[in-house]
C-alpha cells in the first residue's frame, strides 16, 4: 500500500514538473532531481528504497526498448562508427582511467572492484542528454548520435561491469584473473545479445503484423522489451544490447507491417510510458540521496570525502570526454573526405560500364544491385556532409556526458558483502550522477548558445518534405492507372469518384509546396461513390507508402522528412480504417 501511494503521488510530482520546467525553461529530470533531495531532507519523511533489481530488470529494458524504436535505423547505419567509438572505446577507457585513480586513492580497494565502479559511472544517460538536445534543436545528427549512444553504452558498461565483478571475485579468493577470458565474455555477450534481439524482432513483428486491433498489437509490444532481456541475461549474454536490438528492429519495420492504427497507438503508449518511467527514475535518484549518505559509515572514509571522490570522478570523466571527442571529430572529418574520394572513383567506373551492354540477365541484375548500393552510398555522403560535425558539434557532444539510470541502479547491484568500501563506492557513484546531471545538464543549454549551433533549416526541411510528398503523389497516381484494380463485386468505378481521389492524391503536395513557398512568411453500399473513393484511396495511400518506403532505402531524404511523411500517410489511413468499421475497435 505504501509503495502503491509513493507511486501515485510520483507520477503526480512528474507530471506537475514537466509542466513547470517548461516555463522555467530547463530540463525536467534536472528539477526532478533537486526536488527528490529537497524531500529526503525534510525532517519526518520516511525513506524511499527501491531494489537496484526492479529497476535493471524493470525499468530498463521498456526505457531503452521505448527510445530505440524511434531511432531512425538510416541514420543509426550512417553515424555507427562515431556511436561505436563513444558508447564502447570512451566508455572501456573511462572505466579503466576512473577506476585506476579511486584504486589509487582507497587502500583497501583492490583494481577489479574499483574498474567495476568505474564501469558503473561511465555510460551516459540516453534521457538526459536527448531531452535538452531536443529541446534546443539540435541538428538531427548530433541527437542520433547521443541516442545511440546512450542506447548502446548501456550494455557496454553492464558487461564490463559484470567481467569486473567476476574479477574482484576471483582475486579475492586467491585465483588469477584472465584478461582474455574477460575479452571473451565481451565478445560472447555481445554477439549472442544481437542474435537474441533480432530472433525476437523477426518474431514480434510477425505475430504483430497480423494483429490488426492497436489494443492488442500494443499489448504485446509491451512484452517485447522483456522477452528480449530476461533470456539473454539467463544464458550470460547482454539483455539491454538484445533490448535495443528488437527495439531498433521493430520500429524499422514497423512502417511497412504494422497498421496504422496501430503505429499511432504504439507511439502514443510508449512515448507514455518512456515518460513516467524515465522521470521517476531521476526524482528517485534525489529521494535515495540522504539514504544512502546516512549509511555510510564514519572512521576511513567519511561521507564528505567519499562525495569528493565522486567529484573528483566527474572531473576525470568530463576531462576523458573532451580529449576522446577532439580526435574523434577530426578522424571522422577525414574518413568522410576519403569515403567521398573513393565513391566519386566508383561512380566513375560504373559510368564507364553503363556503356557496355551487360551479356547476361544475371549480370544486368547485379549491376543494377551495385548501382542500388552506390545510389544509397551517395545519399549517405551527402547527408553526413550537410549535417557535418565541426567544433560546434564536437563541443556540444563533449559537455553532454550525464549519467543516470544505469549509474543508480548498478552501484546498489555491486556485491555488498565482497566490495571494499561499499557503502562509499555507492555514494561515489550517485554523487557523479547528481553532479553531471546538475552541472553538464544544467549549463548545456548555455554551451548550445555559445558555440552557435543550429539545428536543421525549416525552408529546406519543408521544400524537402514537398519534394517527396510528389514522389509519393506520383507513385499513388499510377496506380489509379492500374487496370489490374477492381471493387469488391467486379463493381465498375465512376470516373467522378477516380477524379476526386487524384484531386485528394496531390492535395498534399500541393499543400507542402505552398507552404514551402511561403515559409518566409510569418457502412456504405459497395458500388456507392464513397466507398469507391475508400477503396481507391486505399490503393493509393499503399502506392505511396511503397514509394516512402523506397526513398527510405534508398537514404534519399532525412529521417525525420521520412517520418513527417510517414505520418500523415498513418492519418489518413487511420481516418479510412475508422470509416470502416463505423469508429469501433474490432475484437
Amino acid at each position: 500500500m505504501e509503495y502503491a501511494l509513493f507511486g501515485v503521488i510520483g507520477v503526480v510530482v512528474v507530471v506537475g514538473a514537466a509542466a513547470f520546467s517548461r516555463r522555467l525553461g530547463v530540463a525536467a529530470p534536472l528539477l526532478l532531481v533537486l526536488i527528490g533531495i529537497v524531500y529526503s531532507y525534510v525532517p519526518g519523511t520516511p525513506s524511499i528504497d527501491v531494489p537496484s533489481s526492479w529497476i535493471l530488470m524493470g525499468v530498463l529494458p521498456p526505457l531503452l526498448y521505448s527510445a530505440a524504436i524511434t531511432v531512425p535505423v538510416v541514420d543509426f547505419r550512417r553515424n555507427l562508427a562515431s556511436i561505436s567509438a563513444l558508447s564502447v572505446g570512451l566508455v572501456v577507457v573511462s572505466a579503466l582511467v576512473t577506476g585506476f585513480a579511486l584504486y589509487m586513492v582507497l587502500e583497501r580497494l583492490n583494481l577489479a572492484a574499483a574498474i567495476a565502479l568505474g564501469a558503473v559511472i561511465s555510460p551516459t544517460d540516453v534521457v538526459a542528454a536527448t531531452s535538452i538536445a531536443r529541446r534546443m534543436g539540435l541538428p538531427a545528427r548530433l541527437v542520433t548520435i547521443l541516442e545511440g549512444e546512450g542506447l548502446v553504452n548501456d550494455a557496454t558498461a553492464l558487461v564490463l561491469l559484470r567481467s569486473a565483478i567476476a574479477a574482484a571475485a576471483l582475486t579475492s579468493g586467491g585465483g588469477d584473473f584472465n584478461v582474455w577470458s574477460a575479452v571473451g565474455d565481451f565478445v560472447y555477450a555481445a554477439a549472442v545479445a544481437v542474435a537474441i534481439g533480432f530472433v525476437i524482432g523477426i518474431v514480434s513483428v510477425g505475430v504483430r503484423g497480423k494483429l490488426r486491433d492497436p489494443l492488442l498489437d500494443t499489448a504485446v509490444s509491451f512484452a517485447v522489451p522483456f522477452l528480449a532481456y530476461i533470456p539473454a541475461e539467463e544464458i550470460h549474454a547482454s539483455g539491454v544490447l538484445a533490448v535495443v536490438v528488437a527495439g531498433l528492429y521493430s520500429g524499422h519495420h514497423a512502417a511497412a507491417r504494422f497498421s496504422a492504427q496501430s503505429r499511432i497507438a504504439e507511439r502514443i503508449n510508449w512515448r507514455t510510458a518512456q515518460f513516467v518511467l524515465e522521470n521517476g527514475v531521476f526524482l528517485l535518484m534525489g529521494v535515495q540521496l540522504k539514504h544512502i549518505v546516512d549509511d555510510v559509515p564514519g572512521g576511513e572514509v567519511t561521507a564528505m570525502q567519499s562525495v569528493l571522490l565522486g567529484l573528483m570522478c566527474v572531473g576525470i570523466l568530463i576531462v576523458l570526454r573532451i580529449l576522446f571527442v577532439g580526435p574523434l571529430i577530426v578522424v571522422l572529418r577525414r574518413t568522410e573526405k576519403l569515403a567521398e574520394g573513393r565513391h566519386s572513383r566508383v561512380r566513375r567506373l560504373l559510368g564507364r560500364l553503363r556503356s557496355v551492354t551487360m551479356p547476361s540477365e544475371r549480370a544486368q541484375r547485379r549491376q543494377a544491385r551495385i548501382e542500388r548500393m552506390q545510389d544509397r552510398r551517395s545519399n549517405d555522403i551527402a547527408q553526413l556532409k550537410a549535417e557535418g560535425l565541426g567544433w560546434r558539434g564536437g563541443s556540444v557532444l563533449a559537455w553532454a556526458g550525464m549519467r543516470g539510470v544505469v549509474t543508480l541502479a548498478a552501484a546498489q547491484s555491486l556485491p555488498r558483502n565482497d566490495t571494499p568500501y561499499y557503502e562509499q563506492l555507492v555514494l561515489v557513484a550517485f554523487t557523479v550522477a547528481i553532479a553531471t546531471l546538475l552541472l553538464q545538464g544544467g549549463t548545456l543549454p548555455l554551451i548550445i548558445r555559445i558555440s552557435g549551433i543550429r539545428g536543421s533549416d525549416r525552408v529546406a526541411d519543408r521544400r524537402q518534405l514537398a519534394t517527396l510528398l510528389d514522389e509519393m503523389s506520383e507513385a499513388g497516381l499510377q496506380a489509379l492507372e492500374n487496370p489490374e484494380f477492381s471493387l469488391p463485386g467486379d463493381q465498375p468505378v465512376d470516373d467522378q469518384v477516380i477524379e476526386r481521389v487524384r484531386r485528394d492524391t496531390m492535395l498534399a503536395a500541393q499543400a507542402a509546396w505552398e507552404r514551402a513557398e511561403n515559409a518566409g512568411n510569418a457502412d456504405g453500399i459497395v458500388d456507392s461513390p464513397h466507398q469507391q473513393y475508400r477503396a481507391l484511396r486505399r490503393e493509393v495511400l499503399q502506392a505511396e507508402r511503397e514509394a516512402l518506403l523506397e526513398a527510405r532505402a534508398r537514404g534519399a531524404y532525412p529521417s525525420r522528412i521520412l517520418q513527417r511523411a510517414q505520418s500523415m500517410l498513418d492519418l489518413e489511413e487511420a481516418r479510412l480504417e475508422q470509416i470502416d468499421t463505423g469508429g469501433r475497435v474490432e475484437v
